[in-house]
C-alpha cells in the first residue's frame, strides 16, 4: 500500500513513511494511492468482529504485512486497547426512539481521540525500536487531542511530546490532563490564542524542511494517516451494530452522525463509504460553521472569529481534513486540490467548483447547532433516558431528535459520542443537570501542574524550536548509546 500527497508534488510513501510524516513535503495530506473495494462477503464475515478485530482488519489492508507481520499487528493493536475501561472497548448504547449513541470514550483520557492514538503510539515505538531512533511530536489542541497525545507516549524513552493548548479556552478538566503530566518527555505551553492560532507556529515549524528532518519531527494531530486509518473502524462498527440484516438482496443503509472540527471523523467516513461500506454521512458542528456552510452551498472561508461554544473541541475555523475529502471526491485530481487549498491558505476564502459541492453534498448532509440547542439536546436525553451526554455528542443528537421531531422517515441511524460527560461538568450544569465526576478526574485538582505561557507578542514559533531542541538534546544526553 503507497500513500501519496493530497497535492500531487511530494514522493510517495509507504504507511512508515505515512506514519512519522506531518503534512507532506509540498504542504499536502498523505492518503491512500488506491482504496481496496469491500465485496458483500467481505463485510458479511466482518459483521461479527468486535471494534478491536475490526481496527486489525482495517490495518492489515492498509499496512502491509511486510512492515508489521499479522501477528505482531495483532499484539500492538491489543496493547492499544488494553487500558479501556469497556470490555467492548467501544459500546453501543440502544435508548428510547431510536437513538443509538455509539460511546467512543472509553479510554483513559475519556475521549475518543484515545482509540487512534493509542494504536499509532504503537505503531510508533514499533518502527522506533527497529530504527533505533528519537522523534519530537508536535500537536495542537482543541482540548482533547492533547490529553490523549501525552497519554499514548509519556514516559517513553523514544519519544518527546510538545503540546500547544489554548489557555483558558479548554475545559479546566482538559487542561488538567495535560499539565499534570511532569515527565521528562512532556511539554506543555499554554497560549494566549485559539486553536487555529497556536496551529499557526506548529505550520511554520514544519515548513522548514531540513529542521523537521535533523529533530526527526512529526505530528499525531488528525493530518497523521494512522489516526484516519483507525477511525474508520468507528463507521464499520456502527453500520454492523445497527444494520437491521445484511442477509437482504442489497446491503441496508445506516445513517452516521459525525460531531466534527477538523472533520478527521468525517474524512474517515467518507473513505469507508468509498471501500463500500453503504453508509449515510451526517456532518454535525456547533455554530463554528465552516463545514456546515461548505456542504450547503460550498463556501469553504473563514469567519471573522471563533464562537465559543460549549462544544469547545469543535471549536475550529481550519478544517484541514477537508482536503483529504476534496481529493477524495475530485477523483484523486491533486492538481485541483492543490490549486483549491492554495487559494484558501492565501485568501481564508474558497468558492467550491459546482461539481465538487455537487458530489461533496452528495455524499454528506450537515446540520449547524447553538449552545442553547445543545443545552436543551442534554436535558431531554436525560429526562426521556437518564442518559448524560457530553456537548460534542449533543450535537449529533440534536439531529436526530429535530429528524424524529419531524417524523421524518431514515433508515437506522447512529450518532457518534466522542467524550464523556465527566470531562464537562460547567456544560452539564448550564443544561439544568448534575454532573458525574469520576475519582480519577477529581484526583487532579489535587495534583501538581507544569505549563510554559505563550503570550500575545512571544515569538511562538522560536519559542517551540527552542522546545524541540531542548528535548533532543535531553534525549541525546540520556541514550548517547543509541546514537552510535
Amino acid at each position: 500500500m503507497w500513500y501519496v500527497s493530497t497535492r500531487g508534488m511530494a514522493p510517495r510513501v509507504d504507511f512508515e513513511g505515512a506514519l512519522f510524516s506531518g503534512y507532506a513535503p509540498d504542504g499536502g495530506l498523505f492518503m491512500p494511492e488506491e482504496l481496496p473495494q469491500l465485496s458483500r462477503e467481505t463485510l458479511h464475515e466482518w459483521s461479527t468482529l468486535s471494534y478491536p478485530s475490526l481496527v486489525k482488519e482495517l490495518c492489515v489492508l492498509f499496512i502491509g504485512s511486510e512492515l508489521i507481520p499479522r501477528d505482531d499487528l495483532n499484539c500492538l493493536i491489543d496493547q492499544a486497547f488494553s487500558r479501556f475501561r469497556h470490555r467492548e472497548v467501544v459500546h453501543l448504547s440502544r435508548l428510547k426512539d431510536g437513538l443509538n449513541v455509539l460511546e467512543l470514550w472509553h479510554g483513559v483520557t475519556y475521549a475518543f481521540k484515545d482509540l487512534a492514538l493509542s494504536c499509532t503510539a504503537q505503531f510508533l515505538q514499533y518502527f522506533l525500536q527497529r530504527r533505533k531512533q528519537h522523534v519530537t511530536v508536535v500537536v495542537g489542541t482543541s482540548g482533547d487531542t492533547g490529553s490523549a497525545a501525552i497519554e499514548s507516549v509519556q514516559g517513553t524513552e523514544n519519544v518527546g511530546i510538545i503540546v500547544l493548548l489554548p489557555k483558558g479556552l479548554c475545559t479546566k478538566i482538559q487542561e488538567l490532563q495535560m499539565t499534570t503530566v511532569l515527565k521528562e518527555n512532556v511539554r506543555v505551553f499554554g497560549v494566549e490564542g485559539n486553536s487555529d492560532e497556536l496551529d499557526k507556529p506548529i505550520k511554520a515549524v514544519f515548513a522548514d524542511v531540513a529542521f523537521v528532518k535533523k529533530y526527526n519531527l512529526m505530528s499525531l494531530n488528525s493530518i497523521n494517516w494512522a489516526r484516519i486509518l483507525v477511525q474508520m473502524a468507528h463507521h464499520f462498527f456502527a453500520y454492523f451494530q445497527c444494520a437491521p440484516s445484511l442477509e437482504m438482496h442489497s446491503l441496508p443503509p445506516v445513517e452516521v452522525v459525525v460531531p466534527t472540527g477538523a472533520a478527521g471523523n468525517l474524512a474517515a467516513g467518507c473513505i469507508a463509504q468509498r471501500m463500500g461500506l453503504p453508509v449515510y454521512l451526517v456532518m454535525a458542528v456547533n455554530s463554528n460553521d465552516i463545514l456546515h456552510r461548505t456542504i450547503q452551498w460550498g463556501d469553504f472561508s473563514l469567519s471573522e472569529a471563533v464562537k465559543t461554544t460549549w462544544a469547545s473541541a469543535m471549536d475550529i475555523q481550519v478544517p484541514y481534513n477537508m482536503e483529504r475529502i476534496f481529493w477524495l471526491l475530485s477523483g484523486s485530481n491533486s492538481q485541483v486540490t492543490r490549486a483549491l487549498m492554495e487559494q484558501f491558505e492565501r485568501t481564508q476564502s474558497l468558492s467550491l467548483p459546482t461539481e465538487l459541492h455537487r458530489k461533496l453534498s452528495g455524499a454528506v448532509a450537515s446540520v449547524s447547532v447553538s449552545d442553547e440547542t445543545i443545552t436543551q439536546t442534554m436535558a431531554r436525553c436525560w429526562a426521556e433516558n437518564r442518559y448524560l451526554l457530553c456537548p460534542h455528542s449533543a450535537v449529533a443528537v440534536s439531529y436526530h431528535y429535530q429528524q424524529t421531531d419531524r417524523q421524518q422517515p431514515s433508515p437506522p441511524r447512529c450518532c457518534l459520542a466522542p467524550a464523556s460527560a465527566a470531562k464537562f461538568p460547567e456544560a452539564v450544569l448550564a443544561a439544568g443537570l448534575t454532573p458525574e465526576t469520576p475519582a480519577e478526574i477529581l484526583a487532579l485538582e489535587h495534583k501538581e501542574t507544569r505549563c510554559t505561557p505563550m503570550r500575545k507578542g512571544d515569538d511562538w514559533t522560536w519559542m517551540l524550536r527552542d522546545a524541540i531542541q531542548d528535548l533532543s538534546q535531553q534525549w541525546r544526553g540520556h541514550f548517547p548509546k543509541a546514537l552510535a
